[in-house]
């Protein structure tokens, strides 16, 4: 008898390919169709018929099986859109007796169903994945020092000042101010300007941590603490920031559960990792920072009154860039030589125009909206100097017309310092000065600013990622 393959019939192979869930297409070097089964078929809503001998991107949605037959490059698990849904596809060369002869792939899950079921399950590791991302890009950057916080107007000065004289203190530091102000390089200034310089300054996102990873994050655990629990556990971010400074960042954002856990920190100097069964002590400085009205979620009671007293030891305002007058060419030349070695381009200048209008612009997403727009016109530039016609469009024309533009059916926004420009343009600035109302009114809180706006919490995010609001 023989071994292998061989001993299977062909109908029982194709049926076993569809029990294992799999939806296989082979193409030849033109991507032409020469198999595909009934499972991806009936998926893609044709049948094996009308599929063989076509070719493949005539076939599946958004194909890329008549690249791999040409090029031989191998991919694997590249995410598909294919009828509403995001598949995993792998897309593997055919090689037989050393040429490639054409392409195999294959595309998980049988339906969206059983997709949505594997997203939910491996939600919570994408949300620690994102996380600890975002921490090795913010770990890599550079320190900063007092000399790197630009401005020469009184506002600016007075706050630089400051924050220079009680950086020598070990008391705890509240940062007030908007978003993209500079609050984390106030903090780095702080820290390397006090006699903790030498030790951990460990900036930590609040917002940015999913919930049930926060505690662990801050805290650290024990071995064994939870179902795959490090052998040895792990240390948290106060533990790693000892005899330095810890930065909470959106302080405001933090849940009330690790609020009360947060304060017997400061109280007692001393905190008890996830499972662990004695208290580990610590000496950290906090410096912490909201864009927030602290104040106002005390007597709403989704802040701690005592935490709030704890951490509001020494108050810093870090004041908007619209504020500081004077400072936005000094603050944009300042850019320009960071991005300028960031893009290789040196000696890249401002026309006096330009100055001009960066000086008129209200800059609602203060210094990082100013970085953005730079960024973008240095990725536009040929020459050495910066012009109007680099400068994004809602900056170029400053003509403006008295429009009233109705956002719903009880209110209504002048937009007279709107430049005359394209609709798209127009509404996008209105759109995304709407957002920026709604969530000072909301005192910051997301999901407030979207119940105000009448749309929904995803729809609300993406809008805020899209207009850079954070």
């Amino acid at each position: 008898m023989k071994l292998g393959i061989e001993n299977i019939p062909h109908h029982w192979i194709e049926e076993i390919v569809n029990l294992a869930g799999e939806r296989i297409v082979v193409v030849d070097r033109e991507g032409v169709v020469l198999y595909i089964n009934s499972a991806y078929c009936e998926f893609l809503g044709t049948t094996v018929e009308n599929a063989i001998g076509r070719p493949v991107q005539d076939v599946i949605e958004n194909s890329r099986m008549h690249i791999v037959a040409k090029t031989g490059q191998e991919e694997l698990a590249s995410l598909q859109p294919i009828n509403g849904s995001e598949m995993i596809a792998n897309r593997y060369p055919l090689i037989i007796n050393g040429e490639l002869v054409g392409a195999v792939g294959t595309v998980m899950f049988r339906n969206p169903e059983d997709w949505l079921s594997y997203k939910n399950k491996i939600q919570h590791l994408v949300e620690e994945l994102n996380y600890y991302k975002t921490k090795a890009e913010r770990n890599s950057k550079s320190k900063y020092y007092f000399s790197h916080l630009v401005g020469d107007s009184p506002s600016f000065t007075a706050v630089r000042k400051l924050a220079e004289r009680v950086s020598s203190s070990q008391s705890a530091v509240l940062l007030l101010g908007e978003s993209g102000t500079g609050k984390e390089l106030f903090a780095s200034a702080i820290h390397n300007n006090s006699t903790r310089a030498s030790f951990p300054f460990v900036p930590i996102n609040c917002a940015s941590i999913p919930e049930h990873l926060l505690e662990s994050e801050l805290f650290g655990y024990d071995e064994g603490a939870f179902t795959g629990a490090k052998k040895g556990g792990k240390k948290g971010h106060f533990q790693l920031a000892n005899r330095g400074t810890i930065f909470l960042d959106e302080i405001g954002d933090m849940p009330l559960a690790m609020q009360s856990k947060l304060l017997r920190v400061l109280q007692e100097r001393e905190f008890l990792p996830v499972g662990g069964q004695k208290s580990i002590a610590v000496d950290v400085r906090i410096i912490a920072a909201t864009h927030r009205n602290l104040e106002k979620m005390v007597e709403e009671g989704t802040f701690r009154q005592d935490l709030y007293y704890r951490l509001n030891v020494i108050k810093i305002e870090i004041p908007p860039l619209r504020d500081r007058n004077g400072d936005v060419e000094l603050i944009a030349i300042n850019l320009l030589e960071k991005l300028g070695r960031k893009f290789y381009r040196k000696g890249i200048k401002l026309s006096a125009e330009v100055v001009e209008r960066l000086n008129q612009h209200k800059w609602q997403g203060n210094i990082r909206e100013l970085e953005n727009v730079l960024e973008r016109s240095i990725n536009v530039l040929d020459g050495k100097i910066i012009e109007l016609a680099h400068l994004p469009l809602y900056l170029r024309d400053q003509e403006t017309v008295n429009i009233p533009v109705k956002i719903d059916e009880r209110e209504s926004v002048n937009v007279a310092d709107i430049p005359v420009q394209p609709l798209k343009e127009t509404l996008a600035q209105v759109e995304k000065k709407a957002i920026l109302n709604a969530l000072s009114a909301a005192n910051g809180n997301k999901q407030e600013a979207a119940k105000l706006l009448e749309i929904g919490k995803t729809r609300f995010y993406e809008k805020c990622k899209l207009y850079n609001i954070h």
